[in-house]
């Protein structure tokens, strides 16, 4: 319910977020659940940061991508899920102002790293398979590095600019969030002062950094299968494909669960729903990440049998 009365921003210090059920006999459940999820989720990611690390056959810009992706969803997901389950324990869904424009900057700036660097393991897997004799040339040391600074001044980029938009408005509509964190667009709709310029920028950015890199995925991968299939021998067709189909999974489902989630929003005018819908890129998604690499990729399977052996 939006109030009729404009709180001025010196009234509001803080913001309800929205639990994702009110019946006290879920709470326990849901509780254990997320608390599940997140340390599944942690400890997955950080044993592959761990495999690629000391297994020296994994030294390779293929996986130095994959181990800043994993550090991406570790820190991606400990924006959202530990409030949410500090706030079940607690029995409390109050976020201060400056927390949720905290947590409202680190989600952006995780998407967008999570963006960034998904798009650069498919130009990664282009250059591998469609020009492999330049391959060590194209993708040497410095240019890895260079790369993941590009993704990072992006994303700063993009979470700063949406932070000095929301900080740009001085009263709200009201505090009640409809969702489990702060949410960008569920923050700026509360604005009293949403004008048409921010709307403007905001969805530009979104454009660009939404829309040109899927177009970059795509346009790598349909490159990736012509060359493919170019390959006269199956062996050779199956190891190439072996090579980037787990990359290929877990962007589908970065995007298939961005995408859902916002077509399930323009569909749905139920906010808890919405909300649950929510949680499959914000947890579920970098919880499977691992899982995919694991059991779909060889040699991540191979190092870790190694890495199990070593220390066992």
């Amino acid at each position: 319910m939006i109030n009729n009365d404009v709180e001025n921003l010196k009234d509001v210090l803080e913001f309800h977020l929205m639990a994702l059920s009110e019946d006290p006999e879920l709470q326990l459940l849901l509780f254990g659940l997320f608390l599940s999820v997140y340390l599944v989720t942690v400890l997955g990611n950080l044993l592959i940061i761990l495999i690629i690390i000391f297994d020296s056959n994994l030294h390779n810009p293929m996986y130095f991508f994959l181990s800043n992706l994993s550090l991406i969803d570790i820190l991606f997901i400990s924006t959202t899920i530990p409030k949410m389950i500090v706030g079940i324990k607690m029995h409390s869904r109050v976020i201060s102002y400056a927390g949720c424009l905290t947590q409202m900057s680190l989600f952006l700036f995780f998407v967008c790293m999570d963006d960034m660097i998904l798009n650069v393991m498919a130009y990664d897997r282009f250059v591998a398979i469609c020009h492999p004799l330049h391959y060590t040339v194209l993708m040497n040391p410095q240019v890895c590095v260079i790369l993941i600074l590009l993704s990072f001044s992006v994303s700063v980029f993009d979470s700063q600019l949406h932070n000095l938009i929301a900080l740009q408005d001085t009263c709200f509509r009201d505090v009640e969030i409809a969702n489990f964190f702060c949410h960008p667009s569920q923050l700026l709709n509360l604005a009293c002062t949403n004008t048409l310029s921010s709307n403007i920028v905001i969805y530009f950015i979104g454009v660009i950094l939404g829309i040109f890199p899927v177009l970059g995925i795509i346009l790598s991968y349909c490159k990736i299968v012509f060359s493919i299939l170019k390959i006269p021998s199956s062996s050779g067709k199956y190891k190439a494909f072996s090579t980037c189909g787990s990359h290929l999974l877990v962007v589908c489902l970065f995007y298939g669960t961005g995408i859902g989630v916002y077509l399930g929003s323009a569909v749905s005018h139920s906010p808890r729903k919405n909300a649950v819908a929510s949680l499959m890129y914000t947890a579920v998604s970098p919880m499977l990440n691992p899982f995919i690499y694991t059991l779909r990729n060889r040699d991540i399977s191979n190092a870790l049998k190694r890495f199990h052996s070593r220390f066992s």
